[in-house]
C-alpha cells in the first residue's frame, strides 16, 4: 500500500511551511523540548493518524497551538458530524497538559458552552506517555460515552439518559460549521 501525502487528511497544510514549523517560541530554551516533542508528534499524526481525527499547528506554524478535528463516531449522536478544537501547548509540555476547546458549538454532558472539556487525562489524570492522538481519541471516545457522574451540561447529562431524541435535537441545534482560519 502506498501513501500519497497530497491525498491523505493528514497532510500538512500547504500554508504552514517546513521552515515555520522550526521556530521556537518567545522565551528561547523554556520550550525546545516541547517543540521537539511536537515535532515528532506531527510527523506521528502525517504518517499514522487513526481515522476520525487530525490535527496540525496553525497556520502561523506556531507549534504551540494547534488546531485540531474530529468526526462524529457513528451509532452516537454526533455521527456524521465535523468538530474543530483547539490546542494550546505550555512550554513544559509534554510534562504538563495542552489546554484543549471544541471551537464548534457542541451539545455535549462534558463540554461547556465556551468549548471547555471536562476530562480527567487534560486535568490531573495527565502524563507525558500521553499525545496529541491519545488526546484525540479519548475527546472521539467521550462523544459516544460521556461521563455523566461529572458533567459541565448538567441538561445535556439528564437528556442523554432520559430523552435520546430530545438530546440529538439539541446536539443538531448547537452544531455549526466553521470556516478554516
Amino acid at each position: 500500500m502506498s501513501y500519497n501525502m497530497e491525498d491523505s487528511q493528514n497532510s500538512i497544510p500547504a500554508s504552514v511551511s517546513a521552515n515555520k514549523l522550526r521556530a521556537v517560541p518567545k522565551g528561547g530554551e523554556a520550550g525546545q523540548n516541547a517543540i521537539k516533542r511536537l515535532q515528532t508528534e506531527l510527523m506521528q499524526l502525517m504518517t499514522s493518524a487513526a481515522p476520525g481525527i487530525s490535527a496540525f499547528p496553525s497556520a502561523d506554524g506556531n507549534l504551540l497551538t494547534w488546531r485540531a478535528t474530529i468526526e462524529g463516531p457513528d451509532d452516537t449522536p454526533y455521527a456524521g458530524l465535523t468538530f474543530k478544537l483547539s490546542f494550546e501547548f505550555p512550554s513544559n509540555y509534554p510534562y504538563a497538559p495542552p489546554t484543549v476547546l471544541y471551537r464548534t458549538p457542541i451539545y455535549h454532558p462534558n463540554v461547556d458552552f465556551s468549548g471547555r472539556i471536562c476530562l480527567d487525562i487534560l486535568k490531573d489524570k495527565w502524563t507525558p506517555a500521553y499525545n496529541i492522538q491519545t488526546v484525540l481519541l479519548s475527546l472521539q471516545s467521550l462523544l459516544g460515552e460521556p461521563n455523566n457522574a461529572s458533567p459541565l451540561n448538567g441538561e445535556a447529562a439528564e437528556l442523554w439518559d432520559k430523552d435520546p431524541t430530545l438530546f440529538k435535537t439539541k446536539v443538531m441545534d448547537r452544531h455549526r460549521d466553521l470556516d478554516d482560519d
